[in-house]
């Protein structure tokens, strides 16, 4: 152990570092977390192209000096491989990404070893890890789209058979399906995964994402079934109508679905069951209708027993009908698939009478409920999900169904169930989620019910878990773990504004929450899924929509830059952290259109003055034309960044930057007071994190968002922009303490207020309306806050020259209400840990450091250590 002593402050500042060596600790250095597109051992490879990664375990100061990687069609031909050998490749970037080159065929398992060494010329070898490519073209695919004959009016939902045979000794067995929108597929009657909602939603005239499934052991020799119940989701809004138009959606047609089954034998032969007219169909059975906003409707009585297994006679069904491809594009679905994450009894329920009973689950949560109930044939149950209750107990629901227009018979989330009266029967909906605490279950007639009558599913986007925080301060730890909360429950395929009242992926509200969202769960394979809707999303003349997908809703003026910048901050956000061009270069034609058309837009001054700004502010309005021109400002820079890490020609943008720069500052800046704008909170910390203000001026204008933060008794008057810098920017200029004060108010406006209000996830605004019709309590683009803990109390940062965090930037502060703050991040190279505490009169802080990585250790602004991989101790 290497002992380094400073001297600061009254206490000498240790540094001791615990190499875990093999030499030391009798353990060899390995590597380790072997990722193909992110993702371990995929079976839905459809890339030319795909990615690798890898860490180090048990290697602390191993340092990759370069490596070589093969791919290979069997793990014995690993050592001279007959798909794509890398070389040797210098460098310490453990990530490889193979050419495009037609080098991979369709349905092909492959695998993949690395070998690495380091400067010394140590040599460590991986295991071998393997991946899957499923259809790599959609020219490849022999089934057809297919359906019932009904049109997209026609309310209930079509269920699909196909009966076929197979032969004994199957020795690989998968299952491609796409449906528009959803598919609830089985294999002789049992599901062939937990997936829900599946797949994910897109713009469906563009392109259509299929799942893959391992069903090698659900098959049987002789008889097997294929079935589907087909959901309408966002392609197919038929009853209820919202805000957002998708009632008359371009693509809208009646719900479809598309699969092959691949069936590999061991003498070496291979048999497709494809969809096609030859499948068999009703619209006669229990699934009487289906809404995203509204919820299902299934009538037990229409059962239809056995059909979804094998011996059921289906002769009297219709034959299906081969209908219209969607769009041109099948593409795998990469990102995570929605699961029930858990399940959740409710914490009390609460009868009015034998008919009318309220569930609480405790939480704001989104998903579904199960319901378990015995009763009359024909009696009906209602299930409404809502975030609060009225005084009586009752289920309130003003502040949710603002938007919502529904036709005579429907109601908002809400689901109903006709009972078939055979004992105790067992229902989940499908086709629909919901957001709520609260469930409100109405029966039509009287009924017995218990905790164990309804549980709550928990779903969303399942994204692994990489990142923790705890500190002394109680406030923050539950403000952390609402923020995860609402995170989650807005992830269901694409980021949303909230689960409940619109489920849309508003364009800010997602890049509002990137960091917080990285720093806490796995993201970039949901991301990139993203970024490609925002690929189908931009129309002819350059714009984006503010939210992505859409049906043509939201190309409107008063959306604007603000909201369209995230086309630039979500792909630089992703490189950042995890070190991978892809996602840039995925948005640089998307980029450079936008910015042709926002050229378009600009004032005689060159300003541009259209769209939203600090959206939910509390009282101050910061300009908009401010902060539109300010973001146009920075899509230049970010676009010039682009270009050089690209290798492209980025003057143009340089220039255009440099331009908007000296006419903000010109505009919107006084000099002499050192404010921005109108001298909001919003105004100075765009200002400073966007880096506008002019050099040598940073500080004052950092003063001076200090002190009228001070002045305000340390609360925030901000809104969305607001609350993703000022306390950044009070932090990176030495006002740490006042943002801390800011950020443990409990009062309003404040996100501690949330906590004593009884709230367990976000809300929209910073209070709510005595009229209740303003805002959920389910929104997480306020919610930075949670990242600020990360960065800026633990001190967990990336280093933008080293991307990917090839380095480390451990900054904590050590702020004096704070006894200790710990923090985690599995990042892309390996676990990050920062915990310091205070003992006495000085601070201990401890961090880990990934192997073939190094950190920077940095107190107020100064770096008083650079570490390599490893376990370091400082005392201050």
């Amino acid at each position: 152990m290497n002992v380094v002593n400073f001297r600061n402050a009254g206490c000498w500042l240790v540094l001791c570092c615990l190499p875990l060596l093999a030499g030391s600790c009798g353990k060899r250095p390995a590597i380790a977390d072997m990722r193909c597109e992110y993702l371990v051992s995929p079976i839905s490879v459809d890339t030319p192209s795909p990615r690798f990664t890898w860490i180090y375990e048990d290697a602390d100061a191993f340092e990759q000096a370069g490596y070589r990687l093969c791919v290979a069609t069997a793990p014995e031909k690993l050592g001279a491989p007959d798909v794509w050998n890398s070389g040797e490749v210098a460098g310490s970037r453990p990530f490889a990404a193979m050419p495009d080159g037609g080098l991979l065929a369709s349905r092909t398992p492959y695998y993949w070893q690395v070998e690495a060494w380091d400067a010394g010329g140590r040599r460590i070898v991986s295991p071998v890890a393997e991946f899957e490519t499923a259809l790599m073209e959609t020219s490849e695919w022999q089934a057809r789209w297919i359906s019932d004959a009904h049109d997209k009016d026609f309310v209930p939902a079509p269920m699909l058979r196909r009966a076929f045979d197979v032969r004994s000794g199957v020795e690989l067995a998968r299952l491609y399906v796409s449906a528009a929108a959803y598919a609830k597929t089985s294999l002789n009657g049992e599901p062939v995964s937990g997936n829900l909602l599946d797949p994910g939603y897109t713009h469906y005239d563009k392109r259509n994402l299929y799942a893959v499934h391992d069903v090698t052991d659900r098959l049987r020799e002789g008889e097997n079934v294929l079935s589907a119940v087909l959901g309408n989701g966002f392609y197919n809004a038929i009853q209820p109508v919202a805000t957002w138009s998708f009632e008359v959606a371009r693509w809208r047609g009646r719900a479809r679905m598309i699969c092959e089954l691949h069936i590999d034998y061991a003498d070496g032969t291979h048999e497709v069951v494809c969809s096609d007219g030859s499948w068999r169909t009703t619209a006669d059975g229990p699934y009487l209708s289906n809404n995203i906003y509204s919820g299902d409707v299934y009538d037990a009585r229409r059962e239809i027993p056995g059909w979804d297994r094998p011996g059921f006679d289906d002769s009297a069904w219709a034959q299906a009908v081969e209908v219209a491809a969607p769009s041109p594009l099948l593409k795998a679905q990469s990102m995570p698939a929605v699961r029930a994450a858990r399940e959740m009894e409710p914490v009390k329920v609460r009868s009015f009478g034998d008919t009318v009973w309220v569930f609480d689950f405790g939480v704001n949560l989104t998903g579904l409920c199960r319901l378990q109930v015995e009763g009359g044939r024909g009696t009906q149950i209602t299930m409404t999900h809502g975030e609060f209750l009225q005084p009586s107990g009752r289920i309130e629901m003003r502040n949710l169904d603002i938007y919502y227009k529904p036709l005579p018979g429907y109601d908002f989330q809400t689901d109903t169930y006709i009972l078939k009266g055979e004992g105790r029967e067992t229902w989940t909906p499908d086709f629909t989620y919901h957001g709520f605490r609260y469930v409100e279950l109405r029966s039509s007639a009287p009924v017995k019910l218990d905790k164990t009558s309804l549980t709550a599913r928990f779903m969303h986007t399942d994204v692994p878990s990489v990142g923790k925080f705890s500190c002394s301060n109680g406030l923050f730890n539950r403000i952390w773990e609402m923020t995860r909360r609402t995170y989650l429950n807005n992830l269901t395929s694409i980021p949303t504004d909230c689960p409940q009242r619109e489920k849309n992926g508003w364009t800010a509200d997602g890049n509002l929450a990137m960091e917080l969202a990285l720093l806490n769960y796995d993201g970039i394979a949901f991301y990139e899924k993203w970024l490609d809707d925002f690929v189908d999303n931009q129309n002819e003349a350059g714009r984006i929509a503010g939210i992505i997908p859409t049906a043509g809703w939201g190309y409107d003026d008063w959306i604007g830059p603000v909201w369209d910048a995230s086309a630039f901050m979500i792909p630089y956000t992703l490189y950042n952290y995890y070190g991978d061009l892809r996602p840039v270069e995925k948005m640089w034609p998307v980029c450079a259109r936008y910015l042709d058309y926002l050229a378009t837009r600009e004032e005689a001054d060159g300003s541009v003055t259209y769209g939203i700004g600090d959206w939910v502010f509390y009282h101050t309005q910061t300009p908009t034309d401010y902060t539109s021109t300010c973001y146009y400002y920075y899509d230049n820079v970010l676009m010039a960044r682009f270009a050089e890490l690209l290798g492209r020609d980025g003057e143009r943008y340089a220039r255009k930057a440099a331009q908007l720069r000296e006419l903000i500052n010109t505009k919107y800046y006084d000099a002499e007071k050192g404010l921005y704008a109108n001298g909001s909170q919003a105004a100075q910390g765009v200002a400073l994190y966007l880096g506008i203000v002019p050099e040598g001026d940073a500080q004052r204008v950092a003063d001076n968002l200090a002190r009228m933060i001070a002045d305000n008794d340390y609360f925030l008057d901000f809104g969305t922009i607001g609350s993703k810098t000022v306390l950044r920017m009070l932090t990176r200029y030495g006002h740490v303490e006042t943002a801390y004060k800011m950020a443990a108010q409990t009062q309003a406006p404040s996100w501690g207020w949330w906590v004593t209000q009884g709230f367990t996830t976000l809300a929209e605004t910073w209070t709510l309306s005595p009229e209740w019709r303003d805002a959920s309590v389910n929104h997480v683009f306020l919610g930075d806050v949670a990242a600020w803990y990360v960065n800026d109390l633990a001190g967990i940062n990336f280093d933008p020259a080293a991307p990917g965090f090839g380095h480390i930037i451990i900054a904590p502060h050590f702020v004096e209400a704070l006894d200790w703050a710990a923090a985690s991040y599995d990042s892309v190279r390996g676990e990050i840990r920062s915990e310091w505490r205070r003992r006495g009169g000085c601070v201990t802080l401890k961090v880990t450091i990934p192997a073939n990585t190094t950190a920077d250790i940095r107190i107020d602004g100064e770096t008083i250590a650079t570490v390599a991989g490893g376990v370091h101790e400082f005392t201050f």
